[in-house]
């Protein structure tokens, strides 16, 4: 049975489409510099507007950038955006919160409360579990390389 897959897809491998690896890395650098340029717009919105130090503007702009991704996944431009961009859509703050809008709105007919609000940390809920303990952990082998060391 297995020589039958192996020879089917030997055949298949004719028909399907090659990648363009290089457009492709294009688009996305194009596009993840585009997400960026304008979260360093709005950063510097909130610095001369609002009269933010450069510190503390990254907090709002944060904010900002979730909350216009989340927009454009609700009303499926973010979607379009990812299909273009491939990765380059996948910047952290607005690919995090696309994959939380996009978890919630799958939901969306069981209701606010479990249907939503249930369902919009399930993917999100591991990166953010993963992150916590990969934190924990590398800062527990530099407190322990640091006592080691004597310093």
């Amino acid at each position: 049975m297995s020589k039958l897959k192996d020879q089917y897809s030997d055949q298949i491998k004719a028909y399907q489409p090659k990648p363009n690896y290089f457009l492709n890395c294009l688009k996305a650098f194009a596009v993840g510099g585009l997400i960026c340029v304008i979260g360093q717009l709005i950063s510097n919105f909130y610095i001369n507007v609002f009269d933010f130090t450069k510190e503390s503007a990254g907090n709002p702009t944060v904010a900002t950038l979730i909350l216009i991704s989340a927009i454009l996944t609700g009303i499926g431009i973010y979607d379009r955006i990812g299909q273009f961009a491939g990765a380059g859509s996948a910047v952290p703050v607005t690919g995090f919160a696309n994959s939380m809008t996009s978890a919630a709105l799958e939901h969306k007919s069981e209701g606010l409360v479990l249907g939503v609000a249930t369902n919009m940390f399930k993917l999100a809920g591991s990166v953010i579990v993963f992150g916590a303990v990969s934190a924990y952990v590398v800062g527990m082998i530099r407190f322990f390389f640091k006592m080691m060391m004597g310093s």
